[in-house]
């Protein structure tokens, strides 16, 4: 059983899973498998992802590319140096403003350690930065999977995951976080990987339509 998801056993946890459902077999056998998606473990990161709540995945680039071009490099001092009205300029809204500085004073006074977060399990990791202004259960799921690469988190409040998997196993629309939680157990120890796979199958059904 593998903790961690990396490039030497990601295929073989594809296999693993698609051996076990028909439902994820289906899914690779149409798209082929998907890509590992992974992000450093970096405050630009954390940022990133909190600009990614509730708003398209296009919009938060353009956000993060603009803070970019302002500060050159994306650290906890640069960005506390900027105004409100850079922050505006950059795109982001009032409430991601707050979070950020929230996030980058949090770095700069030690009571966040990213590479601390490495060797902790997850439930400690979602505590910590749940503790943190701004930051909620879908970004520490989305931090958990793409930057830690941990190998067991099913991300129940992305509506493209719960959606992917409501139509790959023929659930009812209405179905219950519950009724989405029970299948996704099923995926145990591996439901980032079964979740990357859901991911694939809403990209790829999307580009086909």
């Amino acid at each position: 059983m593998f903790d961690r998801i990396n490039h030497t056993n990601y295929h073989q946890i594809c296999d693993e899973l698609a051996l076990a459902d028909p439902d994820l077999a289906d899914v690779i056998s149409a798209y082929g498998y998907p890509p590992l998606w992974s992000r450093p473990n970096t405050f630009e990161t954390l940022v990133h992802i909190i600009l990614e709540q509730q708003v398209s995945l296009a919009s938060a680039l353009s956000a993060l590319n603009k803070m970019r071009e302002r500060v050159q490099k994306i650290t906890p001092a640069r960005v506390l140096l900027l105004t409100d009205e850079e922050f505006k300029a950059c795109y982001f809204s009032r409430q991601k403003t707050s979070y950020t500085k929230y996030l980058a004073e949090a770095i700069i006074s030690g009571q966040m350690d990213l590479a601390d977060l490495e060797q902790l399990p997850d439930d400690v990791i979602r505590a910590k930065l749940t503790a943190l202004k701004g930051i909620g259960n879908w970004t520490a799921d989305v931090y958990l999977m793409f930057v830690l690469q941990h190998a067991n988190v099913f991300p129940i409040g992305d509506l493209a995951a719960v959606n992917a998997l409501k139509r790959v196993k023929k659930l009812p629309k209405d179905a219950t976080r519950e009724e989405v939680l029970a299948v996704a157990e099923r995926w145990a120890p591996y439901k980032t990987v079964a979740s990357m796979l859901l991911w694939h199958y809403y990209l790829s059904a999307s580009k086909g339509k």
